[in-house]
């Protein structure tokens, strides 16, 4: 293992403790990945909700052999009062991780680096390092692991006796999820191995089950004790680093089965097959939740799939010493048969387009019949002068890691990149004032905020980012520009709630214009955006489309998603007219009718197009609200 101080401060959240947890769940879900990992490169604080650090007391054995200290939160470091917790800090402060999923996938990482003997645990991000990475804005999975389940089980918690006797809807869910067909990279593989198993007969064993009826000799028959499926073998055989089943060379019928006609995959655990991230966060809150289940007497009856996968995770090799760690008394749970699909209750909400389809009677198709039909209704986008029509960036006079071209990009990029942060930085530099805070939303590589951190150095630049490389590629060109007003948070935008006076964004992806909006309008800030990918805009948890009552009382969900296509079109091979009207109506369709109820409090709106359409840099610009 190598040598390693703790460099990084990692601060959970701290309300109260009942039974053996430790609440928020966020917090109990960290601690336990901590001693599953045997991680000790993070120095951990917990942040009482409560202003009296001096009254808190936490039980010493519910955090295991790791020390833990409590600060309040007004001595946490500036980057970190603008995030929800749990944040990892690195030792100079400026680079922050925000946010549940992208926390344990660092400290996941950084074990790992350390020790690179602990494969198991990399393992835990699944194949292609995935597990919970998409943001749980736009993921349901993510969002129900990360955020809806510990809400539910901390609700179910608190609630009073008369208030919870249904089990929450997300745990249902859970259970309903568990039911459906697994998929997995190698599937087909799997599920023909599988066939041959049923057609064989062949009952394959795990190890590291129950050897219960292998002892002293005992005779189990089948129809009795049935031996562990092909699921299980392959799953448990990864945990114990060792071939999958030994299955005999496939059959020429079992070849020639077309994929349509092989059994599904059943799951073993959260995700799947394989043991993942998903399942640790998720033990110590179902744990939690069948502990109180159990001593309010429920039936668990309806969730015999929950109580599998929890008393399969328990033979997961690390989990009890983990939770023996942590003082989780893990239960024993008999076996339940599972109910027929038909009987698990979906409450996943119907998809809007779903809906509108049944509903939309008179929906004609194609973009023309669409755009006719809002034009006759008073609806056109039109453009407003540029409101600094001579601005520009001299790009020659500036260090060479201020460009866009250090962000690894191809020099034709880089030189349309350059075009269209002069319309960007122009605005920003038109609205900042001495003092005010500067958020780059999306900020990818860094390319807009390092710019505004160099030319504004009055100004505090602040970049939030998913996606974790391209984050340290823009602290690595601020580092050798040595700027010291900028900092760094990877994060999910739900888990920044920090003030600001201006944000900014650059080909927000979809939905993700209109969250970057959102997060504006409350704040009162002004933005400045330029919106990007209109095709992948869909309805969501957090939106639903067309956004505007205007557009609600005209287009119909399919009609807006025409549009919404038809505008993420490049259109070179088009006239100069028509290649105006695609770009013009992918500015208005996905960003102004979704303000249209909120520009009464706006004090100007310009919207404008410098240089070339085709080069992408329409933009939307907001000045600073009336307060």
């Amino acid at each position: 293992m190598k040598d390693s101080v703790p460099e990084e401060h990692l601060y959970l959240g701290l309300s109260h403790e009942y039974e053996d947890s430790i609440f928020p769940l966020h917090t109990s879900i960290s601690l336990f990945l901590l001693s599953y990992c045997d991680c000790k490169l993070f120095k951990i604080f917990l942040v009482p909700t409560g202003e009296d650090v001096d009254n808190q007391f936490v039980t010493k054995n519910l955090l295991g052999d790791l020390e833990v200290h409590l600060i309040s939160r007004c001595q946490l470091p500036m980057v970190v009062q603008s995030c929800c917790l749990p944040a990892v800090v690195a030792k100079d402060g400026k680079f922050c991780r925000a946010g549940l999923a992208v926390v344990l996938r660092h400290i996941i990482q950084k074990t790992y680096e350390a020790d690179p003997s602990k494969k198991y645990v990399l393992e835990l991000l699944g194949f292609k390092k995935t597990c919970l990475k998409a943001c749980a804005e736009v993921s349901q999975w993510t969002r129900l692991c990360e955020i809806s389940i510990p809400l539910a089980v901390e609700g179910f918690l608190t609630a009073a006796p008369e208030h919870c006797q249904a089990v929450p809807a997300d745990i249902l869910q859970l259970e309903r999820k568990l039911g459906e067909p697994v998929r997995v990279h190698n599937d087909d593989k799997i599920r023909r191995q599988k066939l041959q198993q049923q057609k064989a007969g062949a009952k394959a064993a795990v190890p590291g089950l129950s050897k219960e009826a292998t002892e002293e000799g005992k005779t189990v028959e089948a129809d009795d004790h049935p031996l562990p499926s092909l699921e299980l073998s392959v799953a448990f055989s990864k945990l114990h680093v060792q071939e999958a089943s030994n299955a005999l060379r496939e059959a020429p019928v079992i070849r020639r089965t077309k994929t349509s006609d092989l059994p599904p995959l059943d799951h073993i655990f959260a995700e799947g097959l394989y043991f993942t991230l998903a399942d640790i966060v998720l033990l110590p809150c179902i744990h939690q939740f069948l502990v109180h289940s159990k001593k309010q007497g429920k039936n668990l009856g309806n969730l015999p799939l929950i109580s599998s996968w929890y008393r399969r995770v328990q033979e997961v090799p690390g989990i009890k010493k983990a939770a023996d760690k942590c003082s989780m008394q893990l239960l024993q749970l008999p076996e339940l048969v599972p109910a027929p699909q038909e009987q698990l209750q979906d409450f996943s909400s119907v998809p809007d387009e779903l809906e509108e389809e049944h509903e939309d009677s008179h929906f004609i198709g194609g973009p023309r019949p669409t755009m006719t039909k809002l034009m006759e209704s008073g609806i056109e986008a039109k453009f407003s002068p540029h409101p600094c029509p001579n601005w520009t960036i001299d790009w020659s006079n500036l260090p060479s890691a201020v460009s866009p071209g250090e962000g690894k990009m191809s020099s034709d990029r880089a030189l349309r990149k350059q075009q269209q942060l002069n319309n960007l930085v122009a605005a920003v530099t038109k609205l900042a004032k001495p003092g005010d805070v500067i958020v780059d939303f999306c900020s990818g590589g860094g390319h807009v905020g390092i710019v505004l951190a160099y030319m504004l150095p009055s100004c505090q630049v602040v970049l939030i980012e998913n996606k974790e490389l391209s984050l340290i590629r823009a602290k690595d060109r601020s580092d050798e520009l040595g700027l010291n007003n900028i900092s760094f948070i990877q994060a999910n935008l739900d888990y920044f709630n920090g003030s600001f006076n201006i944000g900014v964004a650059l080909h927000a992806c979809g939905v993700a214009t209109d969250m970057v909006i959102e997060h504006c309008i409350k704040a009162r800030a002004a933005f400045v955006i330029s919106p990007c990918c209109y095709g992948f805009i869909q309805n969501t948890v957090k939106f639903k489309y067309p956004r505007s009552n205007q557009f609600k009382e005209i287009l119909s969900y399919k009609e807006h998603m025409i549009l919404c296509r038809f505008a993420d079109q490049t259109a070179v091979q088009l006239p100069p007219e028509r290649r105006l009207a695609s770009s013009v109506w992918g500015l208005w369709i996905s960003i102004g009718p979704g303000l249209q109820k909120e520009v009464t409090t706006l004090s100007k709106l310009y919207l404008w197009s410098q240089r070339a359409v085709l080069q992408r840099t329409i933009c939307l610009w907001a000045p600073r609200l009336r307060v």
